[in-house]
């Protein structure tokens, strides 16, 4: 009978390479969730616009509200009303959940995700954003880095501009942190 040495070493490397793909697959799950996200969302506002107001997915407590667009940079987001983590998951928040598109409007992203592209933005930049009460074009202003433990974001309704927000830095692989990434943009004059 012959003895089998290297069976341990076999059962190690399967082991290992059953670990590496349920981590890949892990990983891979955020964008890959976000996307789909996307996928529903927009069929829920094609519905809505349509007059058939639809949830995204039937368990839904959330539903699109408005479109962002950065045609530069060919970005399109459909955004979510509800700025719990759990709608954030799945696309950009109104940060406040009102109706109206109209004021100091505040839109919260995941940086790994839906607002990866706010790292590209430059001052100068068009940004739309589109709802049931029409279409707004904003101009991109400012760019800065902001320490949420020490200054505050402060929604004044008596001034028109749009406020994109996600936490920084981009490529950090850590979640969270109190850095923010904010894109100041007001609106277009014509």
């Amino acid at each position: 009978m012959r003895e089998h040495r290297h069976w341990p070493y076999a059962a190690v490397l399967v082991t290992a390479a059953f670990l590496s793909a349920g981590l890949a697959a892990r990983a891979a799950w955020i964008p890959l969730k976000a996307e789909l996200a996307q996928w529903l969302i927009e069929r829920s506002w094609r519905q809505a616009q349509a007059g058939k107001p639809l949830p995204p997915w039937p368990w839904a407590d959330t539903r699109a509200v408005a479109v962002l667009t950065a045609p530069r940079l060919q970005q399109r987001l459909v955004v979510l009303a509800g700025s719990s983590g759990r709608n954030l998951a799945f696309g950009p928040v109104l940060l406040d959940g009102r109706e109206g598109l109209t004021g100091d409007i505040v839109i919260s992203g995941h940086r790994d995700t839906h607002f990866r592209f706010l790292e590209q933005l430059r001052p100068g930049d068009l940004l739309q954003l589109g709802g049931a009460s029409g279409n707004r074009r904003y101009v991109v202003s400012d760019l800065e880095i902001v320490d949420s433990n020490r200054q505050e974001l402060v929604i004044d309704p008596g001034i028109e501009r749009l406020s994109l927000v996600t936490c920084f830095p981009f490529d950090s692989p850590r979640a969270g942190g109190p850095l923010r990434y904010v894109v100041t943009a007001y609106p277009e004059q014509s």
